[in-house]
């Protein structure tokens, strides 16, 4: 799992891509592997398809308001099918609390702090506000008024395996 986690990371972080091939392939042996060797007697193949359904739930809703690529929900639906459904949802948790660590780097790097507050101040006016004036909130940001795009994929690698490795030594 954390090789593939590593190499979709790398693709993620050089072309803004994380290949089907590694997530389908993986997600296919996480769910072979689990199936055959359960970690308990009493898991069989539900144990990684729950896994890899609560992945792809938990990170969807960032996609449909394209807040997120499909990558990315299927990344985390692949670690799913490794980790089950409760490792999968403190693998998620981890994740979000390291991507919005990433995201305050990404922007204070790339010297975007104060596009990011103009747009948080737009999706507020706009959504929220609309939302209670009665018309439909439109929470889609242009490309051009972006902050920039960051590489996800890498912030699920960190704190998937950042988690796996804390769980592991006792800390979580």
């Amino acid at each position: 799992l954390m090789l593939l986690l590593a190499g979709a990371a790398v693709s993620d972080y050089r072309s803004h891509r994380i290949p089907n091939w590694l997530v389908l392939s993986g997600a296919l042996f996480g769910v072979v592997y689990n199936t055959a060797l359960s970690p308990s007697p009493h898991d069989n193949i539900l144990f990684p398809l729950a896994g890899l359904g609560l992945g792809l739930l938990l990170f969807l809703p960032l996609y449909l308001i394209r807040a997120m690529g499909a990558g990315d929900v299927k990344l985390l639906a692949m670690a799913g099918a490794f980790l089950g459904p409760g490792e999968t949802f403190h693998a998620a948790l981890a994740t979000m609390i390291v991507g919005g660590v990433l995201a305050i780097l990404f922007v204070l790097v790339r010297g975007a702090g104060l596009r990011l507050f103009h747009n948080l101040a737009s999706l507020f006016q706009l959504g929220f506000l609309g939302a209670l004036a009665g018309s439909t909130p439109s929470l889609r940001i242009t490309a051009g008024a972006s902050a920039g795009k960051l590489p996800y994929g890498v912030a699920i690698a960190i704190g998937t395996i950042g988690y796996l490795i804390l769980h592991q030594l006792g800390f979580l």
